[in-house]
């Protein structure tokens, strides 16, 4: 029998917003050329470019993936009837399951001609499945002090391969909030950026994003997501002649209360950004609010930060 709904609940309903966007398919494509327009003239271009090389290997990687590569239906049936991630990070690592993916990638990824870089991947390659999870587990709960620097690239590209065709290869997926604002409902990981939308009846409403799968959910503005405090906050930009203050496509919203900062993306300054390559392109924001005090607690799976 149909549910009827009484007319404040069908205003409700028609007004509230979605609160899952899934990434494009071609995601890593994306990623690959807004890097490589962002290198231009940008005193990281060496580095932005070779990440932009890792995002078309990922396209790769995803548009053919490895065989056998699909995750049990029933287990992620059971974790959306549970409230749960269905691809919980944190869970999902420490199975094999998405070393297949990093063998893949790393047979059609040609190494740039830099010592470190052929390194790193002569080391991932000659590694025992056993090291190759000991470092993802490291890297996907933030202890970025148990993997080499050189690896956390390679090794985070690889993960987020694996867990964006596995988040797009599922059909009809219900998922519910995570345990804190921060927290992917999909895998459980934390955010990486906040975009603000630009378009329709949803324009200006904030989802972030995930630093693995790419899922955005809806978070309501005005609000730290990791405390929760809507006091005092900040928006801090690059001092530059391009952007007004209040114009800027991307600014840190600063929370005086827990000391910490989300990077947020506004695409109506900025038709084209995308989180992850508006986050590596703009590292020096980040350098400048580290020495105001303030701690990042957003990860990106591409960038080995400095210090915990």
């Amino acid at each position: 029998m149909p549910t009827i709904l009484e007319p404040g609940e069908i205003e409700a309903a028609a007004s509230s917003p979605p609160f899952l966007y899934m990434p494009p398919r071609n995601l890593f494509t994306l990623r690959a050329q807004r890097l490589e327009h962002l290198a231009e003239g940008h005193a990281l271009a060496e580095y932005l470019r070779l990440i932009a090389g890792l995002c078309r290997v990922q396209q790769q990687v995803f548009d053919d993936p490895p065989s056998n590569s699909a995750l049990d239906a029933q287990r992620i049936e059971t974790c959306q009837q549970h409230g749960l991630p269905p691809f919980a990070a944190d869970t999902l690592v420490r199975e094999e399951g998405w070393q297949a993916y990093l063998e893949v990638f790393l047979q059609r990824y040609e190494p740039v001609a830099q010592p470190a870089v052929v390194a790193a991947v002569d080391t991932l390659r000659a590694a025992s499945p056993g090291h190759l999870r000991s470092w993802a587990v490291a890297l996907v709960s933030g202890q970025y002090s148990l993997v080499p620097a050189q690896l956390v690239p390679f090794l985070g590209a690889a993960l987020q391969t694996a867990w964006s065709h596995w988040l797009l290869s599922a059909a009809d997926l219900k998922l519910q909030p995570g345990d804190s604002l921060s927290q992917c409902p999909a895998c459980g990981s934390p955010a990486m950026a906040g975009v603000i939308r630009h378009r329709g009846k949803h324009n200006g409403l904030r989802y972030l994003v995930c630093s693995l799968c790419a899922c955005e959910w809806h978070v309501v503005r005005v609000k730290c997501v990791y405390c929760e405090s809507s006091k005092g906050l900040d928006y801090l930009s690059f001092e530059n002649d391009r952007h007004a203050a209040n114009q800027a496509p991307l600014r840190a919203e600063v929370c005086p209360g827990c000391n910490s900062y989300l990077k947020l993306i506004y695409l109506e300054n900025d038709a084209e950004a995308e989180a992850l390559s508006a986050d590596l392109g703009s590292l020096l924001l980040d350098m400048r609010l580290a020495q105001d005090g303030y701690q990042r607690l957003a990860p990106n799976l591409l960038l080995a930060p400095g210090d915990e």
